[in-house]
């Protein structure tokens, strides 16, 4: 194992280890960017916008598949869940864009 595998394996292990304490070292009080919306947004002209627009309530168009970051009716193992699989896909789709690239790259110095 060189050193870069070793790099690699303790990001990932750190980052598992993250998603796993999340839940439990995170506030329940609104992080700043939401106490922030709630003093700026005014509610009635919010809704007033998203009827014209055609949504229901404030969010994206398409659900999230695990809102809030968990996963409804199992509580924090439900929110380890929702982030050990979030953080999954993450480093997936950054593996997959970082082959891309490289290969896009060396393709690229080899012509």
């Amino acid at each position: 194992m060189d050193k870069m595998d070793k790099i690699i394996y303790g990001g990932l292990i750190i980052a598992f280890l993250i998603s796993i304490l999340s839940p439990f070292l995170a506030s329940t009080n609104p992080d700043g960017l939401e106490s922030t919306a709630e003093k700026v947004i005014n509610e009635k002209v919010l809704h007033q916008n998203l009827e014209e627009i055609g949504l229901k309530e404030e969010g994206s168009v398409i659900p999230a598949p695990m809102p809030d970051y968990g996963i409804e009716g199992m509580g924090k193992i439900g929110e380890i869940i929702a982030l050990v699989v979030g953080t999954m896909i993450a480093l997936g789709l950054t593996y997959g864009l970082s082959k891309v690239l490289v290969k896009n790259k060396s393709s690229q110095y080899n012509q």
